[in-house]
């Protein structure tokens, strides 16, 4: 079966795992958010005790965010070379976190109905067929369990600020991390998220300030960076 990843992000990706983890350095944004994206992840209920699959995980940022909150986190990437700074950076850190090189849809296959909760985090936009991934993360949760987004959306806004802004102006993130065609409008997110058997929750934009460099959880604004909750529909 053929991965559902670009070799040319994976390349991409690779390249940037020797500095994943510099607070300073190409991926400073994913860790000034991350206490945001844990506050999201736990608005509805806790992390403790909970069995987490982290799809797409990097170099490890938010599958230590949520193990060090107690959770028992597997975390999955075909990036090599970021699994390689992950796994060294949790032991370093004496984190219990299971890495796995595989796909969503592989470990879909091996472990159905496993997970309380699943995380699939600016992940989508970066692979051929996002709604593949969508359908795994179903596959993957328990019924009564959670499955959590974010991407970007796809429109003017979200170009001239996640990518021409970003990416070129302030220079948050390398050129080309983000490719305009491959971004995400909420509707076909949740478009994909019902044909998978998931009930859209909420959503809710993260919003970033460059006079202040502050960034913040906006509860409408999803014009650009957003976040989306769902659990398995009824």
């Amino acid at each position: 079966m053929n991965q559902n990843a670009d070799p040319a992000e994976l390349g991409r990706f690779n390249a940037l795992a020797r500095d994943w983890w510099a607070p300073d350095g190409p991926m400073g944004p994913l860790h000034a958010i991350t206490p945001l994206r844990l506050d999201y992840i736990q608005a509805t209920r806790p992390l403790k005790g909970l069995r987490v699959a982290d799809i797409g995980c990097g170099g490890g940022i938010v599958a230590e965010a949520m193990c060090r909150a107690g959770a028992k986190v597997t975390a999955i990437d075909l990036s090599s070379e970021l699994l390689g700074a992950a796994q060294l950076h949790a032991e370093d850190g004496g984190l219990d976190i299971d890495f796995r090189e595989t796909s969503a849809e592989a470990l879909a296959q091996a472990m159905p109905g496993r997970f309380d909760l699943v995380t699939c985090l600016e992940m989508l936009e970066h692979v051929p067929e996002p709604s593949s991934i969508v359908a795994a993360c179903r596959t993957l949760v328990k019924p009564d369990g959670e499955v959590l987004f974010s991407t970007i959306n796809r429109n003017p806004k979200a170009f001239a600020l996640a990518i021409v802004g970003a990416e070129y102006l302030l220079r948050m993130l390398p050129r080309g991390t983000h490719q305009y065609e491959k971004l995400i409008r909420p509707a076909e997110l949740a478009t994909w998220s019902r044909d998978a058997g998931l009930a859209v929750q909420d959503m809710t934009g993260l919003v970033y300030n460059p006079i202040t460099q502050v960034y913040r959880l906006h509860p409408t604004d999803v014009g650009v960076n957003y976040f989306m909750r769902t659990c398995p529909a009824a």
